[in-house]
């Protein structure tokens, strides 16, 4: 079970060029707007990342926006684990609980699934948000994940796993955000 003190959000290039391709794009954009407002009400880090920025641009404007206090990660490594800055705020951290979503799921998810596992991070990958540019390409991801040992979830169960409560005021910030 994922908890709150434990645990950390992987956000990966869920950026413009990237996400205009994505296989069914607005439920992608839609799960990660909800996954990380959820992500924030509970307190929970994030690391953000950008694959080559300059080429595929921003991340989508939906999701920046919930991130203005936050810088992403530039990388040009396919896993985020490839990159100094991103080990180096993965150190920070201190969790052990990776909850992961994003694109490319058969790409630069799956490659940073692997080393996370192979780092000994418990991985959790949200399977509604994540996307690959074909359907059969994120189900390839998704398996690949899951054989190296990553549990398979989604948005809700994420949030909800966390809360762990039905009550306070951060059940009911959490159902507006689910809703």
């Amino acid at each position: 079970m994922l908890g709150v003190e434990d645990s950390f959000l992987v956000l990966i290039d869920v950026q413009e060029k990237l996400a205009a391709a994505m296989y069914e794009r607005e439920p992608l954009i839609d799960n990660n707007t909800r996954l990380v407002k959820g992500i924030q009400v509970l307190g929970v880090p994030i690391l953000w990342t950008e694959q080559n920025p300059k080429g595929l641009g921003p991340t989508v404007v939906e999701v920046r926006d919930l991130l203005v206090d936050m810088t992403p990660l530039t990388k040009l490594s396919f896993s985020c684990c490839g990159e100094e800055t991103f080990l180096s705020s993965l150190k920070k951290l201190r969790r052990k609980q990776a909850i992961v979503c994003g694109i490319e799921c058969h790409v630069c998810v799956y490659q940073t699934v692997a080393d996370l596992i192979s780092m000994d991070y418990d991985v959790q990958v949200v399977a509604d948000a994540v996307s690959s540019r074909t359907l059969m390409n994120k189900e390839i991801g998704l398996s690949k994940c899951k054989e190296l040992g990553a549990s398979i979830t989604s948005v809700e169960t994420v949030l909800f796993e966390l809360l762990k409560k039905a009550e306070g005021e951060g059940f009911k910030q959490m159902l507006r955000v689910v809703k």
